[in-house]
């Protein structure tokens, strides 16, 4: 089933404890960042502290008791797009409750390497994301399966990352 639409924004509002999302790529290209992506190439920098409905998000869960997180495969050098994510939005989500963690696979063999996007609801609801290679969204689908796998993918690239406000002192 593809998901889109209020059933995909659905997924975000009616989660009970965890929103969970693994992304291995370098670069997404979101319609919706191409202005602040070229800003930043450009030299604009974002200051913050940014709130949005991404971090009221984040906090209404968290209030709630609910968790939100992700862990992001990365290889340095990072790319503009890695560093502009890292600055404009991670930088941000970390510190209002985001559990934002960097596995970082440069001098390490990838522990999850034929892995792809997805996100994790409530470690019961999976939903695989679909792209191009060249970071452009194809599709979401809601993975019909067993989720075991998916939440040992997620003990793995949890275990084997470190929290992004560690990964960036470093």
């Amino acid at each position: 089933m593809l998901l889109d639409g209020d059933e995909w924004q659905s997924k975000f509002r009616d989660f009970k404890s965890e929103a969970w999302r693994l992304e291995t790529l370098s670069q997404y290209l979101v319609p919706q960042e191409a202005e602040e992506f070229a800003a930043f190439r450009n030299g604009a920098r974002f200051q913050g502290p940014y709130e949005d409905s991404w971090t009221a998000l984040i906090r209404r869960h968290s209030a709630a008791g609910g968790r939100v997180g992700r862990v992001h495969i990365v290889c340095r050098p990072l790319s503009d797009y890695l560093r502009f994510e890292f600055e404009r939005y991670y930088r941000h989500q970390a510190p209002v409750g985001e559990d934002i963690r960097i596995l970082d696979v440069t001098n390490r063999p990838n522990p999850l390497p034929d892995v792809q996007d997805f996100w994790m609801f409530d470690r019961s609801t999976v939903v695989l994301m679909h792209y191009e290679e060249d970071g452009r969204q194809i599709s979401r689908e809601l993975y019909e399966g067993d989720p075991a796998p998916f939440i040992e993918y997620q003990r793995i690239a949890v275990e084997a990352s470190v929290p992004f406000l560690e990964y960036v002192r470093a």
